[in-house]
């Protein structure tokens, strides 16, 4: 059992978490589980407790966001153990390398611009220290330093966004509309003469021109897909609400008749944004 008393210090901050780790890691006496773990393991979760992260903060759940920050937390604490085991980096070294880009992309105000710039100006401003970052790296290609572990509708943006920078982009929303009716035709006849992987690929297409229009209308297509779940969770809810007055299930009922029961949940939802 680890002796260090910091990791009973109930005081002890992200010190503590850090001996925390370090005692999980430890080979001789640590957990069997934690020790087998690389970066290729521990990244899945670390994608997850993201996303538990955003949930929290969708649903207002200021408590469970305390606990889903301190899960994130203990995944970048991983890596850092992990990395320093390895002799990649510190968590010191983590830590003084945002810091330093913090200042770097802020120079409005940790150095000597102007405050008087709109949050637009700020952002764009931000995209020329981050193109400079990039050229000093010597990333050759436009696209090569999007994270491919991005979501993909998240990630088709910023390949997007990034082409866009250098021209590749259709000036008129008009021409992705255009865009659209194309793929979806094509999707349309790969259903009946095309087989898996060719209707797959048509419909990745389909989805890549949509997120695209999403760019253009400065939607979020995360968010976007995220509130139509959310939507259609509600509604279903109701449904089975309202059939389980009677006793019954979805599998008890007809299409039609859920269907009724959506419409009714959908105008009551419009009724109530109108009051």
């Amino acid at each position: 059992m680890p002796h260090d008393p910091l990791i009973f210090a109930p005081d002890g901050s992200i010190t503590r978490l850090r001996a925390i780790m370090r005692a999980l890691r430890d080979k001789d006496t640590g957990c069997p589980w934690d020790i087998e773990q690389d970066f290729a393991s521990i990244a899945p979760y670390t994608i997850e407790e993201a996303y538990e992260v955003a949930d929290a903060i969708e649903h207002a759940d200021w408590p469970a966001l305390e606990g889903e920050l301190g899960d994130l937390l203990l995944q970048v604490i991983y890596h850092a153990q992990m990395g320093e085991e390895a002799g990649h980096f510190t968590f010191d070294s983590i830590t003084r390398a945002i810091s330093d880009k913090m200042l770097a992309r802020h120079p409005h105000v940790f150095g000597s611009e102007s405050r008087d710039k709109s949050a637009e100006d700020q952002v764009q401003d931000w995209e020329k220290v981050k193109e400079q970052e990039r050229a000093a790296r010597d990333k050759g290609g436009v696209l090569d330093d999007v994270a491919l572990g991005l979501p993909a509708l998240m990630r088709a943006v910023k390949l997007q966004k990034r082409a866009a920078r250098v021209g590749f982009d259709w000036p008129e929303i008009g021409q992705v509309l255009d865009k659209i009716v194309e793929e979806a035709r094509e999707l349309t006849e790969a259903r009946d003469s095309l087989g898996p992987a060719e209707r797959a690929e048509e419909f990745g297409d389909l989805l890549f021109v949509m997120a695209n229009l999403a760019r253009h209308l400065e939607i979020d297509p995360e968010a976007a897909l995220r509130a139509a779940n959310a939507k259609f969770t509600r509604r279903f809810h109701a449904i089975e609400t309202a059939l389980a007055q009677d006793g019954r299930r979805p599998e008890d009922s007809t299409l039609e008749e859920m269907d009724a029961l959506w419409n009714a949940a959908k105008a009551r939802e419009k009724h109530n944004a109108a009051r």
